[in-house]
């Protein structure tokens, strides 16, 4: 029996067994309602209303402090001796290269095929509301890590929903607080063994392999896939022994080059079109308000744009916090400020960049994609660059396999934190989980199974909900954090010290629960 047939079979029989559960959890999941005469999955509405009300209560905080985060990021206000692993621009790469990924070249394609060019404009809307999600979110996960003894931090929602709630509401939040961190530590270790691994790796394993030969080039074969599996999983195990430190070393490289070397490439396909340029923002402006020819016009595009931007910038789902509050701070806010130019990167500049090369170029096939053809989202992008690039397809490549890589390291790291909390941060236990995600890595350039797949975007939103109850009820912790923070700054430009804030507090009571 050959390689190709076995594996046929484990992801037939592994799949045929978890597609009921799949289905049920994901019809629970992204339950959707009637809207005009398309439907509105609650689960975006729940992340698109949580950012509408975090831009309210912080006083538009993405517009009026979006030149601090920048001053932050670059290490205006950084202070000797502060805990932590890495520095401001090392921690916004990490999460970055986590949401950045195969979903904002192909993602992007699918929802101006379904949405129409006016999705995009809902697409940026969502993305700059979701900027005050993420730094509401990773505020606390910075103000209630845990600092061990060898110096590493552990953060994320499994640490600041028990510390937190216990410290907003005494002992009942604390076993409240719990439960949710638990669920939390599932959610992020499954979703990132299945989606932040598995299928990262077999999309880059298929681009490499159509673009090297196709069905007949040796990368097609099963000896290819076990060699590209094989390579990553080096890669990737030797960058995750090092820890956040070099996981942060390689992004903080990689994510600046690959970000650049995409938007470069947009911007040769959209400068080659120049003259179309004014006409294809009209596009979108009216597209946004009009819709015609969209399945449910105006509200159908709307739906579209902020599935899309809440599904790539993962704002408000809790997984970020988790590299962010490795940062070397006392103060918690300035972390947060930072991690608000992630949803900038990830949906309004590498989202829209992607949209406005579709629509400026007009490949055929996004023509017969918007007729109703099934026809991937890679490929329009791919044809997209192709008007002006012949030889793209193989820059769309390598964009792709460092999108991935990226993302496999960042998630691998958000697993290991899940899976010490769960199971103690032993050597024992983190070799143990390290293996089990290299091995994953290998087993991605051979099985598809996406009914675990579709489990795991299940399990990652369903976090949103328990992760947004949070933010909600710790709002008023991260608005007396950013209010330390503020008269920090000011205490910097006036050469007037001041304390701290409540972060060192913070921690010492972290400590004692």
């Amino acid at each position: 029996m050959s390689l190709d047939s076995v594996t046929t079979s484990i992801d037939d029989a592994v799949s045929g067994f978890f597609e009921p559960v799949a289905t049920a959890v994901a019809d629970v999941v992204f339950y959707a309602v009637p809207l005009g005469d398309t439907e509105l999955p609650l689960i975006v509405a729940w992340l698109v209303v949580a950012g509408l009300i975090f831009t309210t209560w912080f006083g538009l905080i993405q517009v009026r402090k979006f030149k601090l985060a920048f001053d932050t990021v670059r290490g205006k206000y950084d202070e000797e001796g502060s805990v932590g692993e890495v520095n401001h621009f090392q921690a916004l790469t990490a999460a970055v290269s986590g949401t950045v990924g195969l979903g904002n070249i192909a993602g992007v394609a699918v929802a101006v095929s379904i949405g129409g060019p006016g999705a995009t404009f809902w697409m940026i809307l969502c993305g700059l509301l979701g900027m005050a999600s993420k730094f509401v979110e990773v505020t606390l996960g910075v103000k209630y890590r845990e600092e061990h003894e060898d110096g590493t931090v552990s953060g994320g929602p499994m640490h600041y929903l028990p510390k937190g709630l216990a410290e907003r509401f005494g002992s009942g939040g604390a076993k409240f607080g719990k439960v949710l961190a638990v669920l939390a530590s599932i959610m992020v270790l499954f979703f990132g063994l299945f989606g932040g691994n598995l299928l990262q790796i077999n999309q880059s394993y298929a681009q490499v392999a159509s673009t090297a030969g196709g069905e007949d080039g040796f990368m097609a074969s099963s000896a290819g896939a076990i060699l590209f599996g094989l390579v990553i999983s080096a890669l990737v195990g030797l960058v995750l022994l090092g820890g956040i430190r070099s996981i942060a070393s390689v992004t903080s490289r990689l994510v600046p080059a690959m970000a650049a070397m995409y938007v470069v490439a947009c911007l040769v396909v959209i400068l080659g079109n120049i003259t179309a340029v004014p006409d294809a923002f009209q596009t979108i402006i009216n597209g946004a308000f009009e819709a015609e020819g969209v399945t449910g016009g105006v509200i159908g595009a709307l739906i579209v744009g902020f599935q899309r931007a809440a599904f790539s910038n993962e704002a408000g789902l809790g997984s970020a916090p988790i590299a962010h509050s490795a940062v070397k701070t006392k103060h918690p806010a300035s972390e947060g400020l930072v991690a608000l130019l992630e949803p900038f990167i990830d949906t309004v500049v590498i989202c829209t960049m992607t949209a406005l090369t579709i629509i400026i170029a007009d490949p055929a096939s996004w023509a017969e994609a918007r007729e109703g053809e099934s026809i991937g989202g890679v490929t329009i992008t791919s044809d997209a660059f192709e008007t002006v690039l012949p030889w793209f397809p193989h820059v769309l490549t390598v964009a792709v396999l460092l999108f991935a890589f990226s993302t496999v390291l960042t998630w691998g790291y958000y697993g290991l934190k899940a899976w010490s909390y769960l199971f103690g941060k032993s050597k024992t236990s983190e070799t143990t989980f390290k293996a089990i995600w290299s091995l994953f890595v290998i087993a991605g350039s051979l099985l598809t199974l996406d009914s675990l797949i579709s489990l795991a975007d299940s399990a990652l939103f369903l976090l949103s909900v328990f992760n947004i109850i949070g933010l909600y009820l710790l709002a008023p912790v991260v608005k007396r954090e950013l209010d330390s923070f503020l008269d920090f700054v000011r205490s910097r430009k006036t050469g007037v010290a001041v304390s701290a804030g409540p972060e060192e507090d913070g921690l010492e009571a972290a400590k004692t629960l």
